[in-house]
């Protein structure tokens, strides 16, 4: 493999709500995708961090269909307000979604 056909490794870590159809749109391209659940540490949310084997052909198509499908919206936590008498929660608004996403250079690997 020489330098201009490298291929490279994307993490992706995307939100429940978004990875079936990112997995699906990156199927109809016919990259390999790997599939982990893991967990969000802020708000202890599901996600999976999808591992995806891209070529230099493939790679700007890839984040495209990333940014397509793995959507940033708004959602309200509830806070407690500390300096009430009685602790009533306040709808507070928070960013969720989107994708993370990790682009690691593949020099070396081997099957077994």
């Amino acid at each position: 493999m020489n330098d201009d056909q490298k291929e490279s490794l994307f993490l992706a870590i995307v939100q429940s709500q978004d990875v079936d159809m990112a997995v699906q749109l990156l199927s109809e391209i016919n990259v390999d995708i790997y599939k982990l659940p893991s967990v969000g540490g802020f708000l202890g949310r599901k996600n999976a961090t999808l591992l995806i084997r891209t070529l230099p052909e493939t790679r700007d198509k890839v984040l495209e269909l990333l940014k397509k499908s793995c959507q940033q919206r708004i959602e309200y936590i509830a806070i407690p307000l500390e300096s009430a008498s009685m602790p009533l929660p306040t709808p507070t608004p928070i960013t969720v979604g989107g994708a993370i996403i990790f682009d690691l250079e593949i020099e070396h690997y081997e099957e077994l």
